[in-house]
């Protein structure tokens, strides 16, 4: 693979293409990453892969449709099987509903041609020395250290039959550390995601697994029930990106989902939250920089392959708390009146004005009330209301007074996130975070954590 370039898989595929369009979409993968447990390193390693993905569409007289191929490790021998199989998958296929004509006339990449991004173990050159004096002080303190850190770069080369060369390098890196007691009763998580690991504090990491571990000494038990609830940005993050991905438009105007208008519409200009919370993202947002175009190897509900290389630009989904966007395809833009609004790789949830809290001075003027760590085994139970049940896992603690007083059994939850959005009573500062439930999926996120009065606890749950 190294002596191929991508760029060159590229045009020799549309070269190679006898199709009426063709799109070409090859991606070259690095990756490094590092394990450890019981306050030891296990493993570590680099891996490399390459995907070469050949989208043919054939004009007929009902209309055009498309064929999609992708393979592994492509040699240049193998690329004209890839687009014939390509061809003929879009001759044997029916007329693509999303059918559009390519995205054609933007500029060219000024490194197009220039060789993929890689990463290595070098990533880890801070990180790692810092990890082993974190190993030290768990061994003194009598605390063991699990977890694994993975930095990933890729590079996505784009090329049409209608001229379009574009090419994006995309970093994404994430670290967890699991923190339990020697006895392995007592069990603290924590996340972050990076995008070269320069700015990982691990100490700061380790401290905060300290204190949720310190905070977990004194057990209590509580029922099932409603209460006010902290939930910090990671938790925060795993809602709203269930939020997002369920926030298709024609789906919402074809009355299939929560953004579902009674009567008929969508409630795109229906205010959600009375805060002025803003939902959005944007693909130059500082540190969660995400591809400016599309890059999507198949056809679903929020994206097209008709669609590839479409501009990408900073949408708000959420204004000051009324919704103003849905995901929508120019096909679904089409059927539904709705403005044209590709997915984009990163979120944020932010609030309008004033100096936000920190998650501690929301603790600090609690009098009564629990705060989680994490969620996870997120699921959706109704699309209509987009409730979603899931377990809250690794440190649930009750807050009196202003002050944790110590851990209690954890929980099954019943919530909806849009519900959810209108029940917040307090927001605070909007920082970079790592979803624990979605964090192999989704790691491109800044969230604040807020206050609800009476987050839903349905049941206790055995799990730790």
């Amino acid at each position: 693979m190294a002596t191929v370039q991508p760029h060159e898989l590229v045009e020799l595929a549309l070269g190679l293409s006898r199709a009426d369009g063709c799109v070409v979409i090859a991606d070259e993968e690095s990756t490094a990453n590092l394990r450890w447990a019981a306050n030891g390193l296990t493993t570590n390693g680099v891996t490399r892969g390459r995907r070469l993905t050949v989208i043919a569409t054939v004009d007929g007289g009902q209309g055009t449709a498309s064929g999609v191929v992708s393979r592994e490790a492509v040699t240049p021998d193998e690329v004209e099987s890839l687009v014939r199989a390509a061809e003929d998958a879009a001759r044997d296929a029916g007329p693509a509903e999303d059918a559009q004509p390519l995205i054609a006339g933007h500029p060219a990449s000024a490194d197009f041609t220039a060789p993929p991004a890689e990463t290595s173990v070098e990533v880890f050159a801070e990180f790692a020395p810092a990890l082993g004096e974190a190993f030290a002080r768990a061994r003194a303190a009598g605390q063991l250290l699990y977890g694994f850190a993975r930095h990933e770069l890729t590079s996505s080369y784009l090329g049409t039959s209608t001229g379009l060369r574009l090419r994006h390098d995309q970093p994404t890196g994430c670290v967890e550390i699991n923190g339990k007691t020697a006895d392995l009763t007592g069990s603290a998580w924590v996340g972050a995601a990076t995008t070269d690991f320069r700015d990982v504090d691990v100490a700061a990491l380790h401290s905060e697994v300290t204190r949720r571990l310190g905070w977990g000494q004194k057990r209590i038990d509580l029922p099932a029930g409603r209460y006010e609830t902290l939930l910090p940005p990671s938790a925060v993050a795993d809602l709203m990106v269930y939020l997002s991905w369920s926030a298709g438009g024609r789906d919402a105007a074809e009355g299939q989902t929560v953004f579902s208008k009674a009567g008929g519409g969508t409630r795109v200009g229906e205010r959600l939250s009375p805060l002025p919370l803003t939902l959005r993202s944007d693909p130059a947002a500082p540190g969660l920089e995400a591809a400016p175009f599309l890059l999507t190897h198949s056809s679903g509900e929020t994206a097209s392959v008709f669609d590839n290389g479409l501009p990408l630009a900073a949408t708000d989904w959420i204004r000051d708390g009324e919704l103003v966007s849905l995901f929508t395809t120019r096909h679904a833009a089409a059927l539904t009146g709705l403005p044209v609004a590709p997915p984009i790789d990163n979120l944020v949830l932010e609030t309008a004005g004033g100096d936000a809290p920190t998650l501690d001075e929301m603790i600090a003027r609690t009098e009564r009330g629990l705060l989680l760590t994490c969620l996870w085994y997120i699921r959706e139970v109704d699309p209509a209301t987009l409730l979603l049940t899931g377990l809250t896992r690794d440190g649930v603690y009750l807050v009196e007074n202003g002050e944790v007083v110590g851990a209690v059994n954890n929980f099954r939850f019943n919530e909806s996130p849009v519900d959810l959005l209108s029940r917040i009573t307090e927001v605070g500062r909007t920082e970079p975070c790592l979803p624990r439930e979605w964090g192999d999926y989704f790691t491109r996120a800044a969230m604040p954590p807020v206050r609800v009065a009476d987050f839903n606890m349905s049941s206790v749950s055995q799990a730790s």
